[in-house]
Order: C-alpha cells, then sequence, then structure tokens
C-alpha cells in the first residue's frame, strides 16, 4: 500500500474500493449470502468488519455458547488510506477479497487468489450475468 504517494492516488483507491464494497454487497444482497466480513458503506470512507476474538485465556471454562458469544467482538478496518495505519488498510482490502471469494464459492467458480481483488470481482461480475448462470 506504500506505493501511493501522490494525495490524488490514494482519493482514488479510496473512491475505487468504495465502489467495490458496494458492488459486493449488492451482489451479496442479489444472491442472498450474507457476508463473513460485513460492510459498512460510505462511499470512499468505507469499512469492512472482522469478528475478532477477545476471549481471555484465564477463563477456564470456554466451553459455553454464551461465554464465546459475549466475548466476540467487532474490529472495523478502513477500506481507504488517508489518515490511516496502512497495515489496517491493507488487512481490509484483504478481507474484501475474502468476501468476494466467498460469493465466487457460492456460485461455483473458482478464485483468481488472494492478490486479485479486481480481477476477483470482474470474475464474478461476469460470471453472474452470464446466460449460464442467469438461466439456472
Amino acid at each position: 500500500m506504500s506505493f501511493f504517494t501522490d494525495k490524488k492516488e490514494v482519493q482514488r483507491s479510496a473512491t475505487a474500493l468504495g465502489y467495490v464494497a458496494h458492488a459486493v454487497s449488492l451482489i451479496a444482497s442479489y444472491l442472498q449470502v450474507p457476508l463473513h466480513y460485513p460492510l459498512r458503506l460510505g462511499g470512499s470512507r468505507s469499512y469492512i468488519n472482522d469478528h475478532a476474538s477477545s476471549i481471555d485465556p484465564a477463563s477456564s471454562d470456554l466451553s459455553l455458547d454464551t461465554t464465546l458469544s459475549a466475548n466476540v467482538k467487532l474490529a472495523e478496518f478502513p477500506l481507504f488510506l488517508e489518515g490511516q495505519d496502512t497495515t489496517r488498510a491493507a488487512y481490509a482490502v484483504f478481507l474484501l477479497n475474502k468476501d468476494i471469494e466467498q460469493l465466487l464459492n457460492f456460485i461455483g467458480v473458482k478464485s483468481l487468489g488472494p492478490r486479485h481483488v479486481l480481477a476477483n470481482l470482474k470474475e464474478l461480475l461476469r460470471s453472474v450475468q452470464s446466460s449460464e448462470y442467469i438461466d439456472t
């Protein structure tokens, strides 16, 4: 993510990621698939959520579902760089790609890999709009 040096490039990347997040959200809604990593859409200020575990290791009885559900919190990661830690933003892009991979798996299409967010989105859009998928 450090290859963005120009402020306009950073703003364009945030806008692009906002569009990708919105497209993923719309496709998930269309397919009626709840995303593993839910999105909070906000245009160029969109976020993605991860269910980060905050379980206390000192807790002796972790077998109860109520204990586990009470100790899980949402961690929110920015899908933009401006004013953010680049590691958190990179992780957000990784999670967004995992959502795209989830949708690709749902429709039976293989992902192109973890570093190909736009290529995976293109494949998802192509597959969902194809006559083979629409006719089924």
